[in-house]
């Protein structure tokens, strides 16, 4: 895990795409901001596990990652009809 420390207003760059920022630093809360290409799912941890339960998907070495990323992408897709 890289750690890196960063004040409010300042950001980190995920490859040439995706952008995080530290928005404010309130107490012990971060607010953070995310910057990522519409086909780039962001999900907070707690969702996407539950998103992981309710389709029966369990994450491990016995699931190939790629399949993992289909599917993440396609619930982060807009509706056909958008």
């Amino acid at each position: 895990m890289l750690v890196l420390t960063r004040k409010a207003h300042q950001s980190i760059m995920i490859g040439d795409d995706i952008e995080v920022s530290v928005l404010a630093i309130i107490g012990e809360k971060v607010r953070v901001g995310i910057q990522a290409p519409r086909d780039v799912p962001v999900f907070r941890k707690e969702v996407y596990l539950e998103i992981q339960g309710e389709r029966g998907a369990t994450v491990g070495a016995d699931e190939p990652q790629a399949e993992l990323d289909a599917a993440l992408r396609e619930l982060g897709e807009p509706p056909a009809s958008a």
